[in-house]
């Protein structure tokens, strides 16, 4: 049975992502809700007295994370989009409150939402300005940016252990059946 109901199930997405005509940018808008919530849910896990810590001199501190986490998502996004760059009205610092930085962080998911619904597959070779005024195709910025989100959350994740915090992903989940 249950191997009949996961059959299934492939066969299902399988067909759904096959008649996707963007499969792309589509897979990319699937992933950024996740992201975006493990991402905030982790920097909101983090007290606000430890946005300094650091785990070692040569690294950054938490907040400077969640600083950079803002600055990549904006800038990435505003690429991918063909979008001026979010500003806010006071310039960030990573020395800002934490309830500063979650809402700016929050606003820098917002942003890559709407940037991502200007796009579609046939964008992907497109040539865009990277980092340090590098170019490349629009696909290079779309991978950039999921694999900085994934980077960013394992980060956050091990500054959130360092402090004794399980990171969301690693929570226990209240809803699980016990294995037998």
């Amino acid at each position: 049975m249950k191997t009949t109901l996961c059959l299934l199930l492939v066969l299902v997405s399988t067909a759904s992502f096959a008649q996707e005509k963007n499969p792309v940018t589509f897979v990319v808008k699937q992933i950024l809700p996740r992201q975006q919530k493990n991402l905030i849910a982790a920097v909101e896990a983090m007290p606000a007295d430890k946005f300094s810590y650091k785990p070692t001199e040569q690294q950054m501190t938490f907040g400077h994370l969640v600083f950079h986490i803002i600055g990549s998502n904006n800038h990435l996004c505003s690429t991918i989009g063909n979008m001026p760059e979010v500003k806010p009205s006071v310039p960030l610092k990573d020395t800002d409150s934490k309830d500063t930085l979650v809402a700016a962080l929050q606003a820098s998911f917002d942003f890559c939402s709407t940037a991502l619904d200007k796009i579609d597959d046939s964008k992907l070779g497109d040539e865009v300005e990277l980092f340090g005024g590098r170019k490349g195709p629009m696909a290079f910025a779309l991978i950039a940016l999921t694999n900085d989100w994934s980077d960013h959350y394992s980060t956050a994740a091990m500054y959130l252990r360092l402090n004794g915090l399980l990171p969301p992903t690693a929570q226990p989940n209240p809803t699980a059946q016990p294995k037998k």
